[in-house]
C-alpha cells in the first residue's frame, strides 16, 4: 500500500521506477495473492501516469500480464488493467507490443461486456493504439471495435 500511495505523486513516480520498483510490482502482480495483485496493478497505475514510465512498464513484462488480465480477470481488475493499458499506449513506442501480447480482443470485448469505467479506459486504450496507425485500426475494426 505505501507504494501506491507514494507512486500518486508526480514528483516521485520518476524515482520510483529508477529503483527497480517496476520490476518487483511486475512479479507481485504475476506471483501475488489476490490483495498483492490488486496493490501492484495500483501502483503500476499511478507509476504509468508519468510518460517517462511508459516504456519500462512495458518492457518490465507488464504487458503480457495485463492482457491475462484483461482476458480472466474480475470486472475491477479489467477495468484497472485497461487503464494501465490506456497509460501505456499513449507512447507509441508501446504499440507494436501492445497489440503483439492480444491486447485488441480483449480490451475490443471489454467495450461491450464492461462496466462503464471499463468501457470507457478500454476505449481509450484502443484510441490511443489506433491514433496514427493504419495497421492498428484495421486490427481494432476487425476486432469488432466497429459495428456494420
Amino acid at each position: 500500500g505505501a507504494l501506491k500511495n507514494l507512486a500518486c505523486n508526480a514528483d516521485t513516480q520518476i524515482e520510483i521506477a529508477r529503483t527497480g520498483a517496476v520490476e518487483a510490482l511486475v512479479q507481485l502482480l504475476r506471483t501475488g495473492d489476490d490483495e498483492g495483485c490488486k496493490e501492484a496493478m495500483a501502483a503500476l497505475k499511478n507509476l504509468a501516469s508519468a510518460n517517462e514510465n511508459h516504456i519500462q512498464i512495458a518492457r518490465s513484462g507488464a504487458v503480457e500480464l495485463l492482457v491475462r488480465l484483461l482476458k480472466t480477470g474480475s470486472d475491477a481488475e479489467r477495468t484497472q488493467a485497461a487503464e494501465v493499458m490506456w497509460k501505456l499506449a499513449g507512447n507509441e513506442d508501446n504499440h507494436i507490443m501492445i497489440v503483439d501480447a492480444g491486447a485488441v480482443e480483449p480490451l475490443v470485448q471489454l467495450l461491450s461486456t464492461g462496466d462503464a469505467a471499463g468501457k470507457t479506459r478500454a476505449a481509450g486504450a484502443l484510441s490511443n493504439l489506433a491514433r496514427r496507425n493504419a495497421h492498428n485500426q484495421k486490427r481494432i475494426t476487425r476486432a469488432g471495435a466497429v459495428e456494420p
